[in-house]
């Protein structure tokens, strides 16, 4: 099959979750013997990565039409090179999937969480992404949910059928690195972009509570939000280091020896730093919504939003043996649910379904 992956910054992945996932998917593909093309933001050197082929195109730089912009202009390329199906990543860009189904080209959506509830939007952003969920029960030829919490949510509200197919995680720890002036097992990790409803200032000031020796090491950045950021960086805890965004090994290095991994967002379906931190075999605390209780349940630590420090205090009053039952079972828990491999044999079983009779 040839495949065109739609919605994202590009590949390497350099922003977030949905980079990740077009990566990882992407090049499996690939070794699977399919062709894909990952519609990109960022101009590089060569067109080519790992086998995927980079179609670079214009945006506006903008925190409300970056998204759309780059997607309207990816799909209207898309129209006039024919694959066999596309792949939209967020629901803010179901306006444009009925487009390709008219030319013949079957449409599969992955609509992420529910976005209008970020704070960071503004009301008419909100509004957007509110009517984006409905135009995805019908634009699209199938929509993909990451979370049976949003599978539901679907059904529920719109009663609209969608197809499950959560988020990916490599598995097993990674050799220690010297990084940050960090000692295995002797900081606790939080990543995510910062933005406020991901609650890294939240993550900080409880931290800032705890007498310990411990480190923490608050991993992340967001573009159009420096006003925030700036707050989350606003501290004088020696113990506390926030050294923006860090990928590729050093991230891996990062969740593999942490002495825990904190995740507090808020909103979203399965969230890609948890259950990476979750496959290298991380102790997971994480806040108390659906979605992160669906993933980490009974194999973590939850906590509401005022009983974070508890729950720190609690990882540092853990016997070691204790820590390590918790690390194995996160690790299990992926290996049976998240990994790339059955996620990729998800989709290519779905991509299947929407062109029968291609390879």
């Amino acid at each position: 099959m040839r495949i065109a992956i739609l919605g994202t910054r590009g590949i390497p992945a350099r922003y977030g979750g949905f980079e990740t996932f077009a990566e990882e998917l992407a090049t499996r593909l690939i070794e699977r013997g399919h062709q894909v093309v990952v519609y990109c933001r960022e101009v590089e050197p060569r067109s080519n990565y790992r086998g995927v082929q980079r179609q670079y195109l214009p945006t506006i730089r903008h925190k409300y039409f970056d998204t759309l912009a780059h997607t309207g202009f990816s799909t209207l390329h898309l129209l006039t090179h024919h694959v066999d199906v596309a792949l939209y990543c967020n629901g803010a860009n179901a306006i444009y999937t009925w487009m390709p189904r008219v030319f013949g080209m079957p449409v599969a959506l992955n609509v992420d969480g529910l976005e209008r509830k970020r704070k960071k939007w503004n009301a008419l952003a909100k509004k957007w992404y509110h009517l984006s969920e409905w135009l995805s029960t019908f634009c699209p030829t199938r929509i993909v949910t990451d979370a049976l919490e949003i599978e539901r949510y679907y059904k529920d509200t719109y009663q609209a059928d969608s197809t499950f197919i959560p988020y990916g995680a490599d598995l097993g720890p990674v050799e220690w690195k010297p990084l940050l002036g960090l000692k295995p097992k002797d900081y606790f990790l939080y990543v995510t972009r910062f933005e406020p409803e991901n609650n890294p200032l939240l993550v900080r000031e409880s931290f800032e509570q705890i007498q310990t020796d411990h480190q923490l090491a608050l991993i992340g950045d967001a573009p159009y939000a420096k006003e925030y950021i700036a707050r989350v960086r606003d501290t004088k805890d020696p113990r506390i280091h926030i050294p923006g965004a860090i990928y590729g090994d050093g991230y891996r290095v990062l969740q593999s020896h942490c002495l825990a991994y904190i995740h507090a967002t808020e909103v979203g379906g399965t969230h890609p730093a948890l259950i990476e931190a979750m496959g290298r075999g991380a102790l997971i605390l994480y806040l108390k919504t659906p979605e992160n209780t669906e993933v980490a349940g009974g194999i973590g630590i939850g906590f509401e939003a005022h009983s974070l420090p508890q729950a720190i205090q609690q990882v540092l009053a853990m016997r070691e043996s204790e820590r390590d039952q918790l690390r194995k079972a996160a690790l299990e828990r992926v290996r049976e649910r998240y990994s790339w491999d059955v996620v990729t044999n998800q989709y290519e079983a779905l991509f299947r379904s929407l062109c029968p009779g291609r390879g």
